[in-house]
């Protein structure tokens, strides 16, 4: 079983920053990164779990004081399609050679988040 705990972990922490966080840092554009990583994360974990034919949806925008939990669901989201996909992984004889690994994607996700708070928070 994948351990996502890195990823709900980041995903929680920087969640938890932009609910703090006060109105003016939000709208220097603090906001607006952690909207783009809430599509991001939701766009992944949409690949994961539809394949890349699925429909084309995107997080509303729904303003500055809503964003902390977007990324914290569909950093949720990413890590639940994550450790399924792991599980779906580990039940299958073989995967496609340009497939990445479930815990490739994982890695990956992390240090998306990671430099989102970085540059939202600075």
């Amino acid at each position: 079983m994948l351990d996502t705990s890195p990823l709900t972990d980041a995903v929680e922490r920087f969640a938890d920053r932009l609910r703090a966080a006060p109105q003016s840092r939000l709208q220097r554009g603090a906001a607006a990164e952690a909207l783009e990583l809430a599509r991001e994360l939701a766009q992944r974990a949409r690949r994961l779990e539809e394949g890349p034919q699925g429909a084309v949806r995107q997080v509303p925008d729904a303003g500055p004081f809503v964003v902390g939990d977007q990324v914290a669901v569909t950093g949720r989201d990413l890590a639940e399609a994550l450790a399924a996909a792991a599980e779906a992984a580990s039940g299958a004889a073989a995967r496609a050679d340009d497939a990445k690994a479930p815990s490739e994607m994982l890695d990956e996700a992390v240090a998306l988040v990671e430099r989102a708070e970085v540059r939202a928070m600075r």
